[in-house]
């Protein structure tokens, strides 16, 4: 009778898995999920910041709307941003990805948070690395 031998090519891989890729995949999903959920919830508390700061005039003359009632409205795109990326990240990741793109401009045209901008310019390049990385491998 042979005795198996289990080595690290031979086990059961962990639910995470060891393969960085996939937990990169987690980690970029779990992040690109939730923060625009919260993000868009708080566009109607505005608990975290009043954030019709952060939006340009110029967005309230194309869209005659009050700044707060444009607000909700991206707010609830963000939220239903972060439940696509839920349940399909590839296509989520890349709506993050171009709303990303939308608030990097706005921010550009106000003038007063290229910090913000830049950030938003990281939160860009991440989205779509996770769509990048949510693509099925070939068998």
């Amino acid at each position: 009778m042979k005795a198996t031998i289990f080595t690290s090519e031979t086990t059961q891989p962990s639910v995470l898995g060891t393969d960085p890729s996939r937990q990169a995949v987690l980690l970029l999903r779990t992040v690109f999920t939730s923060a625009p959920i919260i993000f868009g919830l708080d566009k109607f508390t505005n608990l975290l910041t009043d954030w019709t700061v952060y939006l340009a005039p110029v967005a309230t003359s194309v869209v005659p709307l009050p700044a707060q009632t444009f607000m909700y409205i991206v707010g609830v795109v963000e939220a239903l941003a972060g439940v696509l990326v839920a349940i399909r990240p590839r296509i989520g990741s890349l709506v993050v990805a171009l709303w990303l793109l939308g608030i990097i401009v706005n921010l550009m045209v106000l003038g007063n948070f290229y910090d913000g901008a830049l950030r938003d310019f990281g939160l860009l390049v991440a989205a779509l690395a996770l769509n990048r990385l949510s693509i099925p491998a070939a068998k």
